[in-house]
């Protein structure tokens, strides 16, 4: 069906061809050609000799001498400190364009066929456990130079504050840090030499500066592609009040010494945002929440999510690994769903590899047991440079056809296929008491290290467990503020499927719990999965086992405590989809068989 739409596209010029007047008559030279689908590209052949993708057709321009660019950002200003004080706060940023017959880059003003869009590269590692940001980083950089650059485009390597040639505080995604990539963008789309249109792509940090730039809703910001990246910071390292082991010291323990190298630069560091980190990291482990008291905004201005939805007004394009435990999928899902709904444009391509790009063999090939060396070597996209080349061709230049939106997802086992969003609207929810599945206790005592087991199966069908799975449960904590549950889910190998956690003072879910929570007080508590995507056979059984905490969270103090639990109004629900092997599609240079679970 959807290769005769896309016949259909193509075709309607010649259809309607001399209706509007011999002036409108589409010769075959000017028909577009609709480029292959993901669906369409198993046949096709890709280079794969490098560490990473390459485009099929390469461009026909040269690569010119990288320009070294210092960008003032005029809005950091004495009150923000650190170079706020001076008033010469920059973001430094190395720069390639192409080589164009008759185009001067230098001029003050060019015709339009000289004129070309930027791919930016944003993040705090140029210098900092990387290349300068005038040399190409194996990291992303140099694919971008290397694929994009002679198809006509520029790209941009950028430095935040605080890092690489930039100066002023790295605040940690910070206003100060969005403000200096904003002024970045701004200085890209309004060269001469650019067309207005910028994209941003990157990978994890780098992959939340895409989120920070879409928070203004700059004209010249036209596509985003954030990897792995956060739409926000508290959001990424406290789930439902429980925190991850880095919670506390990512700004000012990590991220924060990018800045400190022992120079007499080392005095822009002083300004508000790095102070803040101190305390708002240990706050936020006491409390769970984003401590917004008394006018603190620290975690409020790192949440991006918001003010993209109500301000940007580009594309989105997610890329994500569903095995990714560095920067959880959570950061893609539901979030798909909500930027749509906002009325953007946005697709998303999610596969069973790590913290990684589509298509790098060195860290697809690592991945263990359960966390995605099943789906292992499906997971390689040796298409996605010319994925990423269609994209930002439309987005960035008008040129080709417009991509089909939705989610490109692989399951758990290495099948890949493609929904029109994720969760797929026929979903079917399967609810059932956990009293009925046998649970192996009713009652966590943290002290004697006990669980609790039961499970669910087996099913009748092959059949796909596609989304956040709930298990909605009835405790009781036997002192105040005590409770903290961490739920996983097993095959019958005892492979990951995934995982849930809570804090007891959040039993609603989301970021506001209660600050007390009464001993003998009976909640429920709404956990909902990790997003998963995870296929099993007719036959197969799932299995969960409870215990006090598990992956890296960290219990909040005081909510280690003994509670109980009344499995009878306790619910658990799956979201299940009916998929066959005819719903899935081969990825380039693969074969589906019986190395990938099933035979297809």
């Amino acid at each position: 069906m959807r290769k005769a739409l896309l016949m259909l596209v193509v075709m309607l010029p010649a259809m309607f061809s001399g209706c509007f007047g011999e002036d409108e008559i589409v010769t075959p030279e000017e028909e577009v050609v609709a480029y292959l689908q993901p669906w369409e590209r198993a046949d096709e052949i890709y280079d794969d000799s490098d560490v990473f993708s390459r485009v099929t057709v390469n461009g026909t321009h040269g690569i010119d001498t990288v320009r070294s660019v210092f960008v003032d950002v005029p809005t950091i200003t004495a009150a923000d400190g650190g170079a706020g004080l001076t008033g010469d706060a920059v973001v430094h940023l190395g720069l390639w364009l192409p080589v164009i017959e008759g185009c001067d880059w230098e001029a003050s003003e060019l015709p339009e066929d000289c004129q070309v869009p930027v791919i930016a590269e944003i993040g705090p590692y140029y210098n900092d456990g990387d290349v300068d940001a005038l040399t190409p980083a194996d990291r992303l950089g140099r694919f971008l130079i290397e694929n994009y650059v002679p198809h006509g485009y520029g790209v941009a390597q950028v430095s935040v504050f605080g890092t690489g040639e930039s100066n002023h505080c790295m605040d940690l995604m910070g206003t100060d840090e969005q403000r200096g990539i904003d002024a970045a963008v701004t200085w890209l789309g309004s060269q001469a030499w650019s067309n207005s249109k910028v994209g941003i792509i990157g990978k994890s940090y780098d992959g939340s500066t895409p989120w920070q730039a879409a928070t203004f809703g700059n004209p010249y910001l036209a596509t985003i592609v954030p990897m792995s990246g956060l739409i926000g910071v508290h959001e990424l390292m406290w789930r439902n009040g429980s925190m991850e082991a880095r919670g506390m010291i990512m700004h000012n323990g990590v991220y924060g010494s990018f800045g400190i190298d022992g120079d007499t630069d080392d005095v822009d560091n002083a300004c508000e945002g790095y102070a803040e980190g101190y305390a708002n990291g240990p706050a936020a482990y006491l409390l769970g929440n984003m401590v917004d008291y008394a006018g603190n905004t620290y975690w409020t201005e790192r949440s991006f999510l918001g003010r993209v939805l109500d301000n940007y007004n580009g594309s989105v394009y997610i890329i994500q690994g569903m095995q990714d435990w560095n920067v959880d999928p959570h950061m893609a899902f539901p979030i798909h769903q909500q930027v749509a709904d906002a009325g953007i444009e946005i697709k998303t391509l999610a596969g069973q590899w790590a913290h990684d790009y589509p298509d790098r063999v060195s860290g697809h090939s690592s991945q263990g047991v359960g966390r995605g060396q099943e789906a292992y070597p499906y997971t390689l996209r040796w298409d996605w440079a010319d994925e990423m080349l269609y994209w930002f061709d439309w987005y960035l230049k008008g040129e080709g056809a417009a991509p089909i939106l939705g989610v490109e997802m692989q399951d758990n086992r290495g099948g890949w296929r493609f929904e029109s969003t994720w969760p797929a609207e026929d979903t079917q929810f399967v609810s059932v008491e956990v009293d009925s599945l046998n649970p192996s206790s009713g009652s966590m005592i943290p002290a004697l290290t006990n669980s609790i087991t039961f499970s669910y199966g087996p099913f009748e069908t092959d059949t796909y467990i596609a989304g956040m799975p709930t298990i909605h449960v009835s405790a009781t904590p036997h002192t105040t503020n005590s409770g903290h549950i961490f739920i996983e889910m097993t095959d019958d190998s005892g492979i990951h499927l995934g995982h849930a956690v809570m804090d007891l003072r959040f039993h609603d879910g989301g970021r506001d719990g209660v600050e007390v929570l009464p001993a003998f007080s009976t909640v429920v508590a709404k956990m909902e999965f990790m997003p998963m995507d995870v296929f099993l056979a007719a036959g197969e059984s799932i299995h969960f086992t409870v215990t006090q905490t598990g992956e890296d969270y960290v219990p909040s103090p005081g909510a280690s405590g003994d509670y109980s639990v009344n499995w009878a109004a306790s619910t658990l629900t799956l979201p299940i989809v009916e998929r066959s092997c005819d719903d899935l599609f081969q990825v380039p240079m693969t074969e589906y068989g019986e190395s990938a679970g099933r035979i297809c």
